[in-house]
């Protein structure tokens, strides 16, 4: 049985998915078996997957799309080593990635992850310095001391310091939080973190450079940002927090993803909902709130066009 299981689950990204299958199989660190976990892909992954002869890949591929959480909850099930990792398809992990976390994790049984910091990456595979010292500080991870996190929940709900795919679990831990939860499309992470927190889980931060995120042109755009704004706002509706300074921060999140979806909804020409929405969260932001109901009097046609023009005006 291998020590490690790393689960990389996919959907149509045939054309990213060998960069982030190559940097498992060359990791410095050997005793893996890598779970590769198919969402009904309609590209050429399954072709792609077939010319893969290492006994170490199990491939699960899934007739039709079950969603995102549930194929990853597919990949974590076949598991089997003591330690588990996830990370998408259009990232990967550096050379020693296996190597330093596992280390941290035999060294200290009381430990149930490790997080490291992460490189930016472009299309073509390039890293950006200032761009991932520019993500480092936005997600406190710059700031964030190495070593064993006192105050865990702050750490992975207000600053969100830890990223999944950079971070290496006790598959037994999971097990008794639950992974993720089913039927979860975006925020799964956040959500995950959480929970663990509040579990009274043990994290540890690497302050190294050990995995790689890719920023590219699918990640952008309405048609992603309305369902993860949805799911957003689901996550954080399942939690009230017994600290006043998270509840704080909680609620404000709350109105802000409800006050920008609403925008979202009313500039797609759902108006109704959009201004349920917009009032919920208005308080936010009582000016974009206003501006958002004086939208939902334009034609649905000029709406995008006139978000535009703000946009503009705002910088």
């Amino acid at each position: 049985m291998a020590k490690i299981s790393v689960c990389i689950p996919t959907f149509n990204r045939q054309n990213l998915l060998p960069y982030a299958i190559e940097s498992v199989l060359q990791q410095s660190y050997q005793d893996f078996e890598l779970i590769v976990c198919d969402d009904g892909s309609t590209d050429g992954t399954p072709e792609l997957m077939s010319q893969y002869t290492d006994d170490r890949i199990k491939y699960i591929r899934h007739s039709q799309n079950i969603g995102k959480s549930n194929n990853m909850r597919s990949g974590f099930d076949a598991a089997q080593g003591k330690y588990f990792i996830k990370f998408d398809d259009d990232d990967r992990l550096t050379t020693n990635f296996l190597a330093q976390t596992a280390a941290i994790l035999d060294q200290d049984s009381s430990i149930d992850f490790v997080g490291t910091d992460h490189w930016i990456i472009d299309i073509e595979n390039i890293r950006d310095e200032s761009k991932t010292q520019e993500n480092s500080r936005r997600w406190g991870r710059a700031n964030l001391k190495a070593g064993i996190v006192d105050n865990l929940l702050e750490v992975v709900f207000i600053n969100q310091s830890f990223q999944i795919g950079a971070t290496l679990f006790r598959r037994q831990t999971l097990q008794e939080v639950g992974f993720m939860l089913p039927n979860i499309q975006n925020c799964e992470d956040n959500d995950l973190f959480v929970r663990l927190a509040l579990a009274d889980k043990k994290g540890y931060y690497l302050a190294e450079l050990l995995m790689e995120y890719r920023y590219h042109a699918e990640q952008q755009g309405i048609n992603r940002e309305v369902p993860y704004l949805f799911d957003k706002i689901r996550y954080l509706e399942n939690y009230h927090f017994e600290s006043e300074k998270l509840e704080k921060v909680r609620q404000n999140r709350l109105a802000e993803s409800q006050l920008l979806l609403g925008l979202r909804l009313i500039e797609k020409g759902e108006t109704q909902k959009g201004k349920e929405l917009v009032l919920a969260g208005k308080s936010f932001s009582t000016a974009k709130a206003l501006t958002g109901l004086g939208l939902s009097f334009l034609p649905v046609g000029l709406r995008s066009q006139a978000v535009n023009v703000l946009r503009q005006i705002r910088g």
